[in-house]
This record gives C-alpha cells, sequence and structure tokens, in this order.
C-alpha cells in the first residue's frame, strides 16, 4: 500500500505510541498489537525506528512511499 512519506513519518514520531502510523499504512493487526502494548515503551520505539527507516526510503513523484 502506498502511503504520503511525511504523514507516516509524523503520524509515527508523535502517535507511534498507540500505532496510528500503522492504521495508516492499512497493517491493523500491527496497529492493535501497538495498542495493547502501549503502555509500555516498546511501541514507541519501534515507531521511532519506523519513521527514521521510512525517512530513507525513496519516494515517488507524489511524495508517497510503499510500506
Amino acid at each position: 500500500m502506498e502511503v504520503n512519506k511525511v504523514i507516516y513519518i509524523l503520524l509515527a514520531v508523535f502517535l507511534g505510541s498507540f500505532g496510528i502510523h500503522k492504521f495508516y499504512a492499512g497493517k491493523s493487526f500491527q496497529g492493535i498489537m501497538h495498542i495493547l502494548f502501549c503502555w509500555t515503551a516498546i511501541p514507541h520505539i519501534l515507531a521511532i525506528i519506523s519513521a527514521i527507516l521510512t525517512l530513507f526510503r525513496p519516494a515517488d513523484e507524489n511524495g508517497n512511499v510503499t510500506m
């Protein structure tokens, strides 16, 4: 699924603990897992890593990346 790179990174950084970026990318199961474990720091760490990896992923001419 293609998502806007900037929006995905912003969602991962600011709402990553709740898995909002995963729901945005169409990965509902991973989003639910983030919600279930949001009381720990693990989803936030994973979201920051996901944002960093997406930052270096090449975007198409519309600014979208494939997730």
